[in-house]
């Protein structure tokens, strides 16, 4: 079912940094309440800010893969959302290859958004990535 708008909350983690991490999303309908799909993936060893631009990287081509023409995006990281919205330099050189494919991915919308907010209103994306981790080191 195509949605025109989706509505992203996303979270990336690592237990170390760098360590194990994985991703987490939810992607909303326009209305804000009906879920669309949800990611959680564990991707390997990764830091931090790595894990959270692969997790918005992550539900921005499923939003495409959704035929979202517009997104709005949830970030409980500071840094990655000042960066997409350029206000903060990408100074981390292992953070640039990351920034350049979001910043490709977010040039199919028509319109995007980022915001930053508290880790405590993003707890769906944040168990997300906790439950891939979990599902990764028991294994």
């Amino acid at each position: 079912m195509e949605q025109s708008k989706i509505i992203i909350y996303s979270d990336g983690g690592a237990r170390g940094n760098p360590g194990p991490a994985a991703v987490g999303a939810v992607l909303f309908a326009a209305d804000g309440i009906t879920v669309v799909d949800k990611i959680s993936s564990f991707i390997g060893v990764a830091t931090n800010n790595q894990a959270e631009y692969q997790a918005i990287e992550f539900a921005l081509a499923r939003a495409l893969e959704l035929g979202a023409h517009e997104v709005e995006c949830y970030l409980d990281s500071e840094l990655v959302v000042q960066q997409l919205n350029l206000k903060y330099k990408v100074k981390n050189q292992g953070l640039g290859p990351y920034f350049v494919k979001t910043w490709n991915l977010i040039h199919q919308f028509k319109k995007a958004s980022f915001h930053a907010i508290p880790r405590e209103k993003n707890k769906i994306a944040d168990q997300l990535v906790n439950q891939a981790l979990d599902n990764n080191l028991k294994s």
